[in-house]
């Protein structure tokens, strides 16, 4: 039984009451007395609205699933008379309010927003809020070696005696050979000398303000361009670090002649670091198994502690053990020797607050008709991470371990659907700022475009919130997801495979770009692209994930620290800022009407199979697919309260999965299962064998509880087919609902 501590109409959890009035509050400058005041009223006026949200979308989801049995199959896209044609589609969409009216010449009015959002392009990560060492290590993340991100992963091939490995054991010198040789292209390529390459340099010095660089040959030479050159450190005639700047990031050239590597090179250089995860979503939502004040507490505590600059973390280093803390700013001498050059050291940080779908049972509200209920969870989230964030805007000293510069607090709303829901969530922070006693619009909002009626109304809800928007987001997983549940009844979707290619996701990408450029977030806000989610395929990755900034997205999403040290490169070799004015420039020269119209019409193709022949083996090969990706991801997350992971697919290939992904493996199940494609039957067979294949990759697990043989007791086991066999039933085809249930079974369970 959960101990409480009565505030006014709220009964909270007495070890969150605790956290926020002994940890939280002290240095804020707000009293317990004003916050849980405060703090009920705004719970008080604003879950009502919350529930009439929810309400909402449940009525245009039964307006959907009518229209859709009515009128089964693909859409077509042009007006061909027919029921479900596009132009009678667009009316139907219309009339219920799904579709709201473009409104005109929207312009954000965000200020005050910090540089790596505003100004720079380069990768971001989202990284669970729970787990301390991964917080750390993306808040450490803003810089990265090159040369271990090359060495470490497959963009240096293994083959011709270049092993990770040497034959001796250790360091391989010839792979080592190989990555020192990339970092140094890498220099041509973006701080290119006036003669020859950086290849053939052996010594780097700074004389009258400028780089010298002497070659091989014997010659000296300097940079194409000095203005390139940012600072050093050390002395000016042996300098151990030079720093450039390129496409607005930074590259900061090692030189230590003691270290193994830079004694065998040249010019006694022994790393490149570049500048690379300019941001991080801390999260509290998709990728966390947060289920009550327990979980919250530890997950506040850890957003406290960054932006407190105090959290620390012991990790294991071989017989070893240090502790991790985050890193502090980066000081350079100019390059006239005069002044110093300050560079922030670490990640800019946004916390992902969770959506307005769920409640918590970490504190309990009594409603008007005084019914007790749980908390919605969104509310809370948004009061406590704002308050939390308050210590770092309270910090004024530059040497002190600082978030925002500018005096913003950066939030991430997920899975918000239309314009109605984001400026519920304007209101929202714009009632905890006043509760707080903070300036208007301090709290940025980074709105993800990843439902459906958002990607429909984009312009529309950034207009419900322009002067808070900091980024706009497309999540393809998530928004695949909705795709499939929201037209549920039309058909059998497409194979999973399959739906990259379809009509909407080509429009979804380009429409998210456009519209952000039309409301004017260049050079103020983030129009960023979605996560690669294969952490060991980092050469597939340089090889595809430069589409996104040559797209006109000015971030994108990374699964490691060593990933966005890789995508960072991306951002050397396309200049973000030059691709969107170039869209500005081709968008104003066309029919605006027409585009719009022709990506509305993209948007709402619906990816059913037009003619669902597939084959015996192909939809056997489909299920298991499907089923095993559910297991494996669902028994850690019922079992072992781990809410993102790398979990091996059937191929054994790591995938980071986290609700998103299980979103869409569920609703593609359940789709097929309504319209006949397989049998009940059929999907229990596979659950089964899947769950000894589960099994098996988790053999090395001494915390894994297996599924194999124990379906009626396996609270995880169940749950993976409870998101299938009930998957028409949950709301927006979320897996939250189902997840949360049975975790807590399993924490009951002790």
């Amino acid at each position: 039984m959960t101990e409480r501590i009565t505030r006014h109409r709220l009964q909270v959890a007495s070890n969150l009451c605790q956290f926020i009035d002994t940890q939280v509050l002290p240095g804020t400058g707000v009293t317990p007395a004003k916050f849980w005041k405060g703090f009920d009223a705004i719970v008080a006026d604003l879950a009502p609205k919350n529930i009439a949200l929810l309400a909402e979308r449940d009525r245009l989801q039964s307006e959907l699933d009518a229209w859709h049995t009515a009128n089964p199959g693909p859409i077509a896209a042009g007006d061909h008379g027919q029921p479900n044609d596009m132009a009678h589609y667009r009316a139907f969409l219309e009339k219920i309010g799904y579709l709201v009216p473009v409104p005109d010449k929207v312009r954000i009015s965000t200020s005050k927003v910090d540089a790596e959002l505003a100004k720079q392009a380069g990768p971001q990560l989202v990284v669970p809020i729970l787990n301390a060492r991964y917080a750390l290590n993306a808040a450490n993340a803003r810089w990265g070696s090159l040369y271990d991100a090359l060495y470490g992963t497959d963009v240096i091939d293994e083959a011709k005696g270049c092993q990770k490995v040497g034959k001796k054991g250790g360091y391989n010198p010839k792979r080592g050979a190989k990555v020192i040789e990339y970092a140094r292209y890498v220099l041509d390529r973006c701080v290119p000398l006036k003669k020859g390459s950086h290849i053939d340099s052996v010594a780097y010095s700074i004389k009258g303000g400028k780089l010298a660089v002497k070659l091989a040959d014997g010659s000296n030479t300097s940079l194409e361009d000095n203005d390139q050159l940012v600072g050093y450190q050390g002395e000016a005639k042996t300098p151990s670090s030079v720093l450039f700047v390129h496409h607005g990031l930074h590259l900061d050239l090692i030189i230590n002649r003691a270290t193994a590597i830079g004694a065998s090179d040249p010019a006694g250089v022994s790393d490149l670091v570049v500048e690379a995860a300019l941001s991080t979503i801390l999260d509290l939502e998709d990728s966390v198994a947060a289920v009550d004040a327990d979980d919250k507490v530890l997950a506040y505590s850890n957003w406290l502690g960054i932006l407190q600059g105090t959290l620390t973390e012991e990790v294991a280093k071989g017989d070893k053990t240090i502790t991790r803390g985050l890193n502090p700013d980066r000081l350079y001498t100019a390059p006239d020797g005069k002044k110093p050059v300050r560079l922030h050291g670490r990640s800019l940080m946004f916390v992902r607050n969770v959506g307005h779908l769920m409640t918590n049972p970490a504190i309990l509200y009594t409603d008007k008709a005084g019914e007790v209920r749980e908390i919605p969870e969104g509310i809370m989230d948004a009061v406590v991470t704002t308050t939390i964030a308050m210590h770092d805007l309270a910090k004024t000293k530059k040497d002190a371990i600082r978030n925002s510069r500018k005096g913003s607090v950066y939030i991430v709303k997920p899975k918000m659907h239309g314009p109605a829901e984001v400026a519920f969530a304007n209101e929202l922070f714009g009632r905890v700022e006043k509760l707080l006693g903070l300036p208007e619009s301090t709290v940025k909002l980074g709105i993800m475009d990843e439902e459906r009626r958002t990607s429909v109304n984009l312009k529309a809800c950034i207009a419900a919130a322009a002067s808070r928007v900091a980024f706009i987001n497309t999540g393809f997983l998530d928004r695949t997801g909705d795709e499939m549940h929201s037209a549920m009844l039309a058909g059998p979707m497409v194979r999973k495979a399959d739906m990259k290619a379809s009509t909407w996701i080509h429009a979804y990408e380009r429409n998210n770009v456009l519209v952000g450029l039309q409301c004017g977030l260049r050079g103020k806000a983030q129009i960023g692209k979605g996560m690669w989610a294969m952490p060991d395929l980092m050469k597939a990755m340089l090889e595809q994930k430069i589409a996104h900034p040559k797209a006109g997205a000015n971030t994108a999403w990374v699964p490691s620290p060593t990933g966005a040290t890789l995508h960072a490169l991306h951002y050397h070799q396309v200049l973000v800022s030059d691709v969107q004015k170039d869209i500005e420039k081709t968008h104003a020269k066309r029919d605006a009407q027409s585009e719009h119209d022709a990506l509305l019409t993209g948007l709402l193709h619906i990816p059913v199979a037009p003619a669902p022949t597939w084959s015996e083996a192909e939809k056997q090969q489909e299920l298991d697919n499907n089923a095993q990706g559910i297991l494996g991801y669902v028994v850690r997350w019922v079992d072992q309260g781990v809410g993102c992971s790398k979990v091996p697919d059937i191929h054994n290939i790591g995938l980071m999965e986290d609700r998103a992904t299980l979103r869409i493996s569920s609703q593609h199940m359940a789709n097929w299962l309504h319209h006949g494609v397989v049998t009940a039957a059929q999907v229990k067979e596979t659950f089964e064998r899947m769950a000894a294949v589960v099994d098996a990759q988790n053999a090395g697990d001494p915390l894994y509880q297996p599924m194999a043989g124990h379906f009626d007791t396996s609270m995880a086991y169940q749950a993976a087919c409870d998101l299938v066999f009930k998957g028409l039933t949950q709301p927006s085809g979320y897996t939250e609902p189902l997840l949360h249930g049975w975790r807590l079974k399993v924490k009951a369970a002790g």
